[in-house]
């Protein structure tokens, strides 16, 4: 994904976005270098995201990009020997959520491919949307619940609602910008598990 392509700023600005966020919270989030609680756990990607996936691989030395795909493979390959409708689609939009939390839950403790040993994401500036945002106390009707089972509390402060907006904002271009990949991949979902992201 070149730096200049639309998605590729989707991505930066999610990651600005993130930044601004973490110092209006006073810096209060438990999210640091080596903590690595999010990478663990099966989710699904976007398209978009595999997009990033592929460019970050593809910027890699060999040894470590072989070492993170045959990962994504055995983690792949596990999972589709227990769904068989793997086999005729990867994507998982269209799943109901009950089919998708019972997998998240059977896989709760499988690690992303790209997790290196020291805690560190491998394909770091290529992550996808999800983790660039993961942190973020999540607020619904007034409510602010932890971002993960790590934030046991959250900050007294609040975000804004123009925080709020933007991020808003930052999931319409995101919807958007999926649609358009799928138009132009004519993909049958936007959506897929995140070991088979990493494959071709």
């Amino acid at each position: 994904m070149p730096p200049s392509s639309a998605p590729f700023r989707l991505f930066e600005q999610t990651a600005h976005w993130f930044a601004r966020a973490r110092a209006a919270l006073l810096d209060e989030l438990p999210c640091r270098p080596g903590c690595h609680r999010c990478c663990i756990g099966l989710f699904p990607v976007t398209l978009l995201d595999r997009e990033a996936i592929k460019a970050g691989l593809s910027s890699l030395p060999s040894a470590t990009r072989e070492a993170i795909v045959d990962t994504a493979a055995r983690q792949a390959g596990m999972i589709a020997a227990a769904v068989p409708r793997l086999a005729e689609s990867r994507c998982v939009d269209q799943w109901p959520d009950a089919d998708l939390d019972a997998l998240a839950e059977q896989y709760r403790d499988l690690p992303c491919p790209a997790l290196q040993k020291d805690g560190s994401c491998g394909v770091y500036a290529f992550r996808p949307l999800a983790c660039r945002s993961m942190g973020i106390p999540i607020e619904t009707d007034g409510i602010v619940q932890g971002a993960c089972e790590v934030q046991t509390s959250v900050p007294l402060v609040r975000l804004s609602s123009s925080f709020r907006r933007e991020e808003d904002l930052l999931a319409e271009a995101e919807a958007e910008q999926l649609a358009a990949l799928r138009r132009k991949r004519g993909a049958d979902g936007d959506e897929l598990l995140l070991p088979f992201a990493f494959l071709p």
